[in-house]
């Protein structure tokens, strides 16, 4: 592989019709099934593109094609450690959150945040969509939010209380964020499965779902249409992790929680969506309530970090560490 390799993530082809044998029809079939850029294309599954009546032998040489064009191939471990220099950590803006996650939101990976209502969730989210916006010195990513709201929680007057605090200008902020409400669980995965032109345009480096299973939690309801539900969920989450990866974008996800009846003398509980979502997610971090208005963080599950706790307290000027209040 060596000196004949090509430049990591470098891209040659740009459009749908650069990629050989794509042509305007085939080009036209693509983007109605929501493959609108050659990042999306390029961790596509076969599968997709023939049920948009592409045949196999051509699905199969539009992949490969993309994957060629944006370097996603086999590497050495020692190659693997220059593909991950790519990977970026967006501050969360709270010193003691960041020390908890090693630095802060990974890019390429889903971090879920998990708690009953009121413990912060949609706090942090928010908080998020503005430090995304700052410049690489200062922890950002120097690039925009796409925010994908299923509980109507999203308030752009907190983003304007928020974004002074970080030395930015509330309406400009604002601008750089880019809003859907999901009224359904089909609409909610219609949107994301639309978004990678959006993401492209917008420069986006933060794709939140705030919350993740909301709808899907009402609609499918009985075990008998469990299944069906975690089906859905899994295509959704795979979804989001292959733009992730193909953006190298932030993927944060907020879940709710279900009561543990089975667990004695304490408050037991654990995140909707069972193994799914917890295969899916490299970084669950669970919040709960504290004394005097204190959240704490709890680091449950991380590709290399350990477990811990970190204190937080949600203030006027947005997630602050407990410490320093």
């Amino acid at each position: 592989m060596g000196e004949e390799q090509v430049e990591y993530y470098k891209q040659r082809y740009q459009r749908l019709e650069d990629l050989p044998g794509v042509g305007p029809a085939t080009a036209s079939k693509l983007r109605e099934i929501g493959f609108k850029t050659v990042e999306s294309l390029a961790t596509a599954a076969v599968g997709e593109l023939v049920e948009a009546g592409i045949s196999e032998a051509t699905a199969e040489r539009i992949i490969e094609a993309a994957r060629r064009s944006i370097a996603i191939t086999f590497v050495r471990g020692d190659e693997l450690v220059k593909l991950r220099s790519s990977v970026r950590h967006l501050t969360t803006g709270c010193s003691s959150l960041d020390n908890l996650l090693g630095g802060g939101i990974e890019t390429q990976s889903i971090t879920e945040f998990y708690g009953e209502f009121g413990t912060g969730k949609s706090q942090i989210c928010q908080q998020l969509c503005v430090t995304v916006q700052l410049p690489y010195e200062r922890g950002g990513l120097e690039g925009g939010a796409l925010y994908i709201d299923t509980e109507n929680t999203f308030r752009p007057e907190r983003i304007m209380q928020i974004a002074p605090h970080f030395n930015l200008d509330p309406k400009e902020a604002l601008k750089r964020i880019i809003f859907a409400e999901a009224y359904t669980s089909s609409h909610q995965m219609m949107l994301l499965e639309n978004a990678d032109e959006v993401i492209k345009e917008n420069n986006i480096k933060l794709i939140i779902i705030d919350s993740l299973t909301s709808h899907f939690r009402s609609e499918y309801i009985g075990r008998e249409m469990l299944a069906s539900r975690q089906q859905q969920l899994n295509k959704h989450l795979h979804k989001l992790i292959r733009l992730a990866r193909a953006f190298n974008a932030a993927a944060v996800i907020t879940n709710q929680v279900m009561a543990q009846p089975d667990v004695f003398f304490l408050k037991g509980v654990q995140p909707v969506g069972g193994h799914i979502i917890g295969h899916t997610s490299h970084t669950r971090v669970y919040l709960r309530k504290g004394k005097e208005n204190i959240r704490i963080a709890r680091l449950i599950v991380s590709p290399f970090l350990p477990e811990g706790e970190a204190p937080i307290r949600i203030t006027e000027r947005g997630i602050e560490s407990g410490e320093e209040a």
